[in-house]
């Protein structure tokens, strides 16, 4: 069993591949609106990775984060 701080393969949210998937998806679906545990079922991450990758996109203004916690594509506010 991974150490609880441990990134399990795929699970890095600093990870270019995860993050160019990530963006894809929204890109390709902008009304795409998910929370950060919607997201760890839509793309098979732990919690801690998604809520991780979807903050780093809004800090870097791909997303937003809606009042209800989910994150859209900015541009489609």
């Amino acid at each position: 069993m991974p150490h609880e701080s441990a990134v399990l393969p795929g699970q890095d949210p600093t990870d270019r591949r995860l993050r160019r998937r990530a963006e894809a998806e929204y890109m390709e679906m902008p009304g795409l609106k998910l929370t950060a545990a919607q997201a760890s079922r839509f793309w098979h991450l732990d919690a801690r990775a998604s809520a991780a990758l979807l903050d780093a996109m809004v800090d870097d203004g791909f997303l937003y984060r809606a009042r209800d916690g989910a994150y859209l594509l900015l541009s489609a506010r």
